[in-house]
């Protein structure tokens, strides 16, 4: 089991390594310009992660249905989810261009910091927002190879998107002097490029596999509403359960905005370590999909059991690395990311969260890959929803007792206090998704494959 779970897991992590470079090239390109372009970076990503987390069902769905027609053996069904997921992120895909403009006048609304800041982050936004088409396409490839069993190609597709990234990035920032509209221009090549990839590898690894399902009739009956059902009320779910991720994501960002620029560029850099933690994570999570969709889809509980156990013990081991790593080289990662003395000097106070994020994070991170895998939406949904008024009941009780005692009203002198409150409603936000969704790992995923 341990072999099967590291070949699916090591090119996830390698393809998650290179994922959040996407980001955090971005931060190290802007990084040394300053402190407002840190912030622009950040809010122009958090409106990207805002819309397109929404739609993130467009993999996960697409993994979960996949894998388990792969365990069946249902090849026309692979093949039916692959069609239905590319239809619906092309869709969507088109609408978010054409209101692009809305969406930057609610992001402006949203988000909190300086004029200069909020002007830099809506140039980025508008040139990345024609990425959308190969961005949302990327998610249901992502989500059909690693269904089909295949974490290698993902892997080279995100090398290559990456490359392309920095090379792109680095020509019109720093050889063309392009700015912040560099760094969004050479995202969106970056995007179209690895979207023509996957569809090459598509092509001449599947090829045969698609044409043997290529009759109109087959393309009818499986955009027909009938057969759309499941999966838009699967996705559904998803889809609100990332519309809560999201949401805790932007308020940590615009309360980061709210207290001072200077506070939103420290928060940025602080929270590379968990995007970090939680994509070499989320390797082992994508090979829960694959397996235990596989499983589940063949009707073999014994293995089923067997990867998930194995899969949550890998994910203790490095957590415990992790949180090692954190303890001993906390301020030479941050030193990566920048190499501004005032904001390295303004993160120290609180690097200690980021020893607490593997603890209270890798749980939520595995689980949720498990219950992909099981298409069990509606507990991932529920649980979600309960994790995020955690959230927010916490962080505003917080203020409200602070406010009580002492005069709160002036983010200058108490940014300390409000920016601990924000990490701390953060840690637990994470935990109670890992405890709610072990408590349903019995009813929700074990219940719904019967013994072999």
């Amino acid at each position: 089991m341990n072999r099967k779970i590291l070949q699916l897991a090591l090119p996830n992590i390698i393809t998650n390594i290179t994922v959040p470079l996407l980001g955090m090239v971005d931060t190290a390109i802007v990084g040394h310009l300053s402190e407002q372009h840190i912030g622009a970076i950040a809010i122009g990503t958090q409106i990207f992660n805002l819309i397109y987390w929404n739609f993130g069902f467009l993999r996960m769905g697409t993994s979960g249905f996949t894998a388990q027609a792969y365990g069946s053996r249902r090849f026309d069904e692979a093949v039916r989810v692959f069609i239905r997921a590319i239809s619906i992120a092309i869709a969507i895909a088109l609408v978010l261009v054409a209101l692009q403009y809305p969406l930057a006048m609610i992001s402006k609304a949203i988000f909190n910091g300086s004029d200069d800041v909020i002007s830099m982050a809506l140039i980025y936004f508008y040139i990345r927002i024609w990425a959308a088409p190969a961005t949302l396409g990327l998610y249901a490839i992502k989500g059909w190879f690693i269904g089909m069993q295949n974490s290698k190609l993902p892997m080279w597709i995100a090398i290559f998107i990456n490359v392309i990234n920095i090379i792109c990035s680095l020509f019109f920032v720093i050889g063309l002097k392009m700015d912040i509209k560099g760094v969004a221009l050479g995202t969106v090549i970056a995007q179209y490029s690895g979207l023509l990839v996957g569809l090459f590898f598509i092509y001449f690894r599947y090829g045969k596999l698609f044409r043997r399902y290529n009759s109109i009739h087959f393309l009818k009956e499986t955009l027909h509403w009938r057969q759309m059902k499941l999966f838009f009320k699967v996705n559904g779910d998803i889809f609100l359960r990332t519309v809560c991720l999201a949401a805790v994501f932007t308020f940590i960002t615009s309360e980061s905005g709210r207290i001072s620029d200077n506070i939103l560029a420290v928060d940025t850099l602080l929270m590379q370590f968990f995007t970090l933690f939680s994509y070499i994570m989320d390797g082992f999570a994508y090979a829960g999909e694959s397996l235990v969709g596989r499983y589940i889809g063949a009707r073999n509980r014994k293995s089923l059991v067997s990867a998930v156990r194995h899969i949550l013990l890998w994910g203790l081991a490095l957590t415990i690395l992790f949180t090692i790593a954190y303890a001993l080289c906390g301020e030479q990662i941050l030193r990566i990311f920048s190499d501004k003395p005032e904001i390295i000097e303004t993160s120290r106070p609180y690097l200690f969260w980021v020893l607490i994020v593997p603890v209270c994070g890798f749980a939520a991170f595995l689980f949720d890959g498990i219950f992909v895998g099981a298409t069990a939406s509606r507990t991932m949904r529920n649980t979600m929803f309960i994790a995020t008024a955690v959230f927010f009941i916490l962080f505003f009780g917080l203020m409200a007792l602070l406010n009580n005692n002492s005069n709160f009203n002036n983010p200058q002198s108490h940014e300390f206090l409000w920016n601990n409150i924000l990490w701390l409603s953060f840690m637990v936000y994470l935990a109670a998704r890992g405890i709610s969704l072990a408590i349903m790992l019995r009813k929700s995923v074990y219940s719904s494959c019967s013994p072999s």
